[in-house]
């Protein structure tokens, strides 16, 4: 699933199915564009430590389902103003989606979860093509590379009507939003294709736990709210 990101552009606004949060469709969708079939997604049961000890390891990569509320959109603005006032620092090594296809944001995190280690698990297919080209590109040409490859559109299109619930029509609107998590140079980073750059979380010791801690403070700052759930890719098999 996903959400519409805010966008100036006046050409008109692609609007893609959103994707089920279901690991075997996104399995089916990765192994089919390149990546390696040993590494796979699998749900996240908790955010607890007993159940986040259940995941395989090793992580690459940790998927984040939460709605988009006042609460997200307060702290997003608020977020973005303190970065560009302060500053951060960002490795050349994280390659980041800004997006601008409606209900695109499974897609964005799926590419999100393998485009900046890359080589460890992405063979020749769909997704080592985009990565190989979004790497020295910048982010309004990634943009362009994304909305213009017609392949990752039928991909996405095929694998929407693929999940175990109805899929909703692509002009609904969609209140809840997938973003990623992964380790890059021992740095945690946050990649949400609906802001404007990544976000360094700092120094991380242990992706997962690391992670969590994170998306505790989403749950945090919307208390009410309970549709929030993850995914993780991981080595399951050597």
């Amino acid at each position: 699933m996903a959400q519409d990101n805010n966008n100036n552009n006046k050409k008109t606004l692609k609007r893609w199915v959103p994707l089920e949060a279901n690991p075997e469709v996104w399995n089916e969708i990765v192994h089919k564009c390149g990546v390696d079939p040993s590494w796979n997604y699998v749900d996240v049961y908790g955010f607890d430590p007993e159940l986040l000890a259940m995941i395989p390891r090793p992580v690459q990569a940790i998927i984040f389902l939460f709605p988009i509320t006042e609460a997200y959109e307060k702290f997003k603005a608020e977020e973005e103003a303190h970065l560009i006032k302060c500053g951060q620092y960002i490795s050349p090594d994280v390659v980041f989606f800004k997006q601008t296809i409606s209900n695109a944001c499974g897609m964005i995190a799926l590419l999100h979860s393998v485009g900046s280690n890359d080589d460890e698990i992405i063979d020749p297919g769909l997704f080592n093509d985009i990565i190989s080209q979004a790497k020295n590109a910048s982010i309004e040409e990634r943009v362009e590379l994304l909305e213009n490859s017609d392949e990752l559109a039928s991909v996405h299109e095929a694998a929407a009507y693929d999940g175990q619930t109805v899929a909703p029509d692509r002009e609904d609107s969609i209140d809840l939003h997938f973003i990623c998590f992964i380790e890059v140079d021992q740095h945690l980073y946050e990649l949400d294709g609906r802001k404007a750059f990544p976000i360094n979380h700092g120094k991380c010791t242990d992706l997962v736990k690391d992670a969590a801690k994170v998306m505790r403070k989403y749950m945090e700052r919307d208390p009410d709210e309970t549709h929030f759930s993850a995914i993780a890719l991981c080595k399951t098999e050597e």
